[in-house]
């Protein structure tokens, strides 16, 4: 039986996406008494519209969180696979079901956030250089165009891109299929971009 078909997994990514679909920052706003973030901004859970509350320190412990959902979930499926003979390639998919379960949360009616920390998060574990290329791509342009969603889509072709070109095929494969996902996402995002209507960083709902 081919590995990615097995029943082991099936399990990583189960597992991950389990605790990918955590909604930490519906959460923690929640538990700081600011009400449910879904109502303000876009409507995601995510750490972008969590700063449109106001409060920085919970939006910084979204994105801290967010990200450790994909770090942590590779880790896990690596070392289940690892009692199975496929411990990289359960740790890639457990990255991708945490990917997946944030956006995609059970819990939430399957909607979630846009994946960028959990993306990243995930790229910490699998390709730490990509995830550094990653975030230097997009703090360069949140600093230029104040625009978080711009910064995501141009950092989430840049990171795949550069994996393909060093060689790293399973990784950039992994990055190419959450871009995909990624992009689509932000769909309304571009729309918005396109027409100058997308709120900048820091905007308050």
């Amino acid at each position: 039986m081919d590995p990615l078909f097995s029943l082991p997994a099936l399990v990583a990514i189960v597992l991950g996406y389990i605790l990918g679909s955590i909604p930490f920052g519906l959460l923690l706003t929640r538990a700081a008494g600011l009400g449910d973030v879904r109502s303000i901004g876009s409507g995601n859970i995510g750490a972008t519209n969590v700063l449109r509350t106001g409060n920085k320190k919970l939006a910084a412990a979204t994105l801290l969180l967010d990200a450790l959902k994909g770090t942590v979930a590779v880790y896990i499926g690596h070392a289940f696979g690892a009692g199975h003979g496929i411990a990289i390639l359960a740790g890639l998919l457990a990255g991708l079901g945490a990917f997946l379960g944030h956006i995609f949360p059970v819990w939430l009616g399957f909607k979630g956030g846009k994946g960028v920390a959990t993306y990243i998060g995930v790229l910490i574990a699998t390709a730490w250089q990509a995830a550094l290329v990653f975030c230097g791509v997009w703090l360069i342009l949140a600093a230029v165009t104040r625009y978080s969603s711009l910064s995501a889509l141009v950092a989430s072709i840049v990171a795949p891109a550069y994996l393909f070109v060093t060689g790293r095929m399973p990784e950039a494969l992994l990055g190419a299929l959450m871009s995909t996902v990624l992009l689509w996402k932000h769909s309304a995002n571009i729309k918005r971009l396109l027409a100058g209507e997308e709120p900048r960083i820091g905007a308050k709902a």
